[in-house]
C-alpha cells in the first residue's frame, strides 16, 4: 500500500494545477474516494464522508489541492509536466496522506461518528476555504471541529508541532498609487518626480514595525514592487508601490493599516501630489482552539511522533483560518525531513515533499479521528 500512495503522490506532483483550475486533480481525488465506497460530493472542492457507529459528533480533516506558478528545477524522476506550474508547497503530499487515512479508516474502523474529508482548492491565494464556506459547506456538512496538516521542511521527519492561539500570521496586500508630474530629467524642478515621493514612502513605511509596534510583535511590512512610467530621460509622473503585510494580532493589522494611510497621506501632502492606497486582507490570522490542540498532542504521541508543544507561531499565512474561525480548529506542522530537497524552503523551485512522510501523516490522521470520535464503552 505504501507503493500505491507514493505513486499517487508523484502522479499529483507531475500534474499540478493552479488555484480554481484543479479540474484533473478534483476528478482524481473524487475517483479515489468513490473507489473506496465513500459518499462523495463535488463542488468548489471535493468532500468525502465516512460515518461509523451511532455517534453524533463530526470532525473535518482538510487537505489543500493547488500548486504554484513556479518553473520546477528538480532532478528527480517525476518533475512537473506543466510548464511554470509546480507543487512547491507539498499539497500533493497533503492530499495523498488524507486519502491514505480514509482508506485505513474504512478498513480498520475504530471510531464512532462522522469524518468529513475536505479537499480544498486555491489555498495559495487565500480564496478556496472562503469559497467552500460561501457555497454552504457547513450547512451541508455540519462539523464540530476541523483540522489541517502542513508539512514543514527542515524539521525532523514526522515531528508534530503546534500551539494554542495564533499559529499562522495574517497576510494583507497593499497598493499605493502616486500621481505626480512627469517631466524632463534635466529639469526636475518643473515637475514632481514620483520616484522621489515613492522612495520616501518606502523608507517611512519601515518605521511602522521598528518604531510604532512593540518589539517582538512579529509584524512585517514589505514593499515588493516599485513601478513607474519613467524612461531614460523622462522623470515619472506616476509610481505604484505594491507589497505585503504580515501580522500576528488583528489589532496590530488594523493599526498597521491606519499608520500606512497616515504616512502615505503625509508624504503626498508634503510634495503636493495625490496618492491613494488599497489595503486588502486575504488571509486572516489562523487561530487554534485549545481542545483541538490538546487532541493533536495526544494523537501525535499515539502515532509515535515526536511532539513539540507550544511551538512559536509561523510567519506564513493559511486560509485554513477561515475554517477555524467558523468552528474550533487545529492546524499543525509535520516535519518533512532535514536533508536534501526535503529541507528546501516551501515555494522553492527544487523543493519536494518527502514520501516517507505519507504513512506517518496517514497514521496521525487515524489516531486523531479515534481520539476525537472514540467508541463508547457501555
Amino acid at each position: 500500500m505504501t507503493d500505491k500512495w507514493t505513486e499517487l503522490r508523484r502522479e499529483f506532483h507531475r500534474n499540478p494545477e493552479l488555484g480554481f483550475k484543479e479540474m484533473r486533480t478534483k476528478q482524481r481525488v473524487a475517483g479515489e474516494l468513490r473507489a473506496m465506497g465513500l459518499e462523495t460530493h463535488e463542488g468548489v472542492g471535493v468532500v468525502g464522508v465516512l460515518k461509523l457507529g451511532e455517534g453524533n459528533r463530526a470532525i473535518g480533516l482538510r487537505a489543500d489541492m493547488d500548486a504554484l506558478p513556479i518553473q520546477e528545477t528538480s532532478n528527480h524522476g517525476y518533475p512537473s509536466q506543466t510548464p511554470a506550474v509546480m507543487h512547491a508547497c507539498g499539497h500533493d503530499g497533503h492530499m495523498t496522506m488524507l486519502l491514505a487515512a480514509a482508506d485505513r479508516l474504512i478498513a480498520e474502523g475504530g471510531f464512532d461518528g462522522t469524518v468529513v474529508f475536505i479537499f480544498q482548492p486555491n489555498e495559495e491565494h487565500g480564496l478556496g476555504a472562503r469559497a467552500m464556506l460561501d457555497e454552504g459547506f457547513l450547512r451541508q456538512f455540519p462539523i464540530d471541529e476541523v483540522y489541517a496538516i502542513h508539512n514543514l521542511p527542515g524539521a525532523p521527519l514526522g515531528q508534530v508541532s503546534t500551539r494554542t492561539g495564533m499559529i499562522c500570521a495574517s497576510e494583507s496586500l497593499f497598493e499605493i498609487t502616486i500621481q505626480g508630474q512627469g517631466g524632463h530629467a534635466s529639469m526636475p524642478q518643473v515637475g514632481v518626480d514620483a520616484i522621489t515621493v515613492g522612495s520616501e514612502m518606502v523608507l517611512a513605511l519601515q518605521t511602522i514595525v521598528s518604531r510604532k509596534l512593540a518589539p517582538g510583535a512579529g509584524a512585517v511590512v514589505s514593499v515588493t514592487e516599485f513601478v513607474t512610467d519613467g524612461q531614460r530621460n523622462v522623470l515619472p509622473g506616476q509610481a505604484i508601490l505594491k507589497g505585503d503585510v504580515r501580522a500576528r494580532l488583528p489589532e496590530d493589522r488594523t493599526r498597521i493599516e491606519a499608520l500606512m494611510r497616515q504616512i502615505v497621506a503625509g508624504v503626498a501632502a508634503t510634495h503636493g501630489v495625490e496618492a491613494r492606497m488599497n489595503f486588502n486582507t486575504e488571509f486572516v490570522e489562523t487561530i487554534n482552539a485549545d481542545g483541538p490542540v490538546q487532541a493533536i498532542y495526544r494523537a501525535g504521541e499515539a502515532a509515535g511522533c515526536d511532539v513539540w508543544r507550544d511551538r512559536p507561531p509561523m510567519s506564513f499565512s493559511e486560509d485554513f483560518a477561515h475554517f477555524s474561525a467558523a468552528v474550533p480548529g487545529g492546524f499543525l506542522l509535520l516535519g518533512n525531513g532535514e536533508d536534501g530537497a526535503h529541507a528546501k524552503p516551501l515555494h522553492a523551485d527544487d523543493y519536494d515533499f518527502n514520501d516517507d512522510l505519507l504513512p506517518i501523516g496517514a497514521g496521525f490522521w487515524v489516531a486523531l479521528v479515534r481520539d476525537r470520535l472514540p467508541i463508547r464503552k457501555d
